[in-house]
C-alpha cells in the first residue's frame, strides 16, 4: 500500500465513528493543505510578515475602493 493511502486511512479511521463523509473530506483537505505549506517552506517559498500584512493592506485599501466606486 502506498504511504499516501495508508496515511489517509489511519486520519480517517482517527477520526471519531459517527463523522460524515464531508468531515473525512476536509481533514483530508486541510492535511493536504499542511502538507503544502511545509513542502513551500522547505523549498524556502516564504513571504516575511511584514510583507504579507503589506500585501493585505494593500489588497483592503483596493477592495474599499472598488466598493466604493
Amino acid at each position: 500500500m502506498s504511504i499516501v493511502k495508508d496515511d489517509a486511512i489511519k486520519l480517517i479511521q482517527s477520526l471519531p465513528d459517527d463523522c460524515t463523509l464531508e468531515e473525512i473530506q476536509y481533514h483530508l483537505y486541510v492535511r493536504q493543505k499542511v502538507e503544502r505549506g511545509i513542502a513551500a517552506i522547505d523549498a524556502g517559498q516564504v513571504v516575511p510578515q511584514e510583507e504579507a500584512e503589506r500585501r493585505v493592506s494593500e489588497w483592503l485599501r483596493s477592495s474599499r475602493a472598488s466598493r466604493s466606486a
